[in-house]
């Protein structure tokens, strides 16, 4: 299995105190985005289609693990982010798709212009054929966790962990409830799509300020 490296950790000064992340070859494609530390930012509130093209190459078994802490913009009762997956290509500019890739996508959203978005938490599943064309494949209520997002929750980092298998088409988002990360819900993909190859992945936000780090 491989591990997704977003973030390649560069020691200074012999002491990790002084660690600072530098990306992969990356494409900071839409909205503001800026490193500091060992974390990312997206730092633009009002970017709806904000993202960072990040190149990884992707077959077979993959796991996507990291962290994402909310910084602000939600406001207004909306924000979501997600994570692109497999993606053939990268678009160096704001796009709804990534080119033939799955999007992950975890949003809120308290008036949904969408009836197949639920209403407050929820989670979504995109299949991407371009940058301009997206099809939603499965949509999932997730308000039994919404009583979470409260100030001091909100402050912490939230450590997520998917397993991809781009042979079978399994997909496994463990619980970031679960502090042990074992259990987790999963669903598979059209078999039509295997074997999932792909040279991308591109972090993505809509309406919100976050920041992502790699899980150690």
């Amino acid at each position: 299995m491989k591990r997704l490296v977003f973030f390649l950790l560069v020691l200074g000064m012999g002491a990790s105190l002084f660690a600072q992340i530098q990306l992969p070859e990356h494409r900071f494609a839409s909205g503001d985005w800026s490193i500091s530390g060992n974390r990312v930012y997206q730092n633009d509130a009002k970017a709806r289609l904000a993202k960072a093209n990040i190149k990884v190459p992707q077959s077979g078994s993959m796991l996507y693990d990291f962290n994402v802490r909310y910084e602000s913009g939600a406001e207004d009762g909306h924000g979501g982010f997600g994570l692109h997956i497999f993606a053939d290509t990268a678009y160096n500019g704001p796009s709804w798709g990534s080119g033939k890739s799955y999007l992950l996508w975890l949003n809120y959203d308290e008036n949904p212009q969408s009836k197949a978005i639920p209403k407050g938490l929820s989670g979504q599943v995109y299949r991407s054929y371009t940058n301009s064309w997206m099809d939603l494949v499965e949509s999932i209520d997730l308000n039994q966790f919404a009583d979470l997002l409260t100030t001091d929750n909100l402050a912490e980092p939230v450590s997520f962990r998917i397993w991809v298998n781009g042979d079978t088409g399994e997909i496994r988002v463990y619980d970031p409830t679960d502090p042990y990360l074992s259990t987790y819900y999963y669903f598979n993909l059209d078999q039509k799509d295997l074997p999932l190859k792909g040279e991308w992945v591109a972090l993505r936000t809509n309406g919100i300020k976050l920041s992502f780090a790699l899980e150690q």
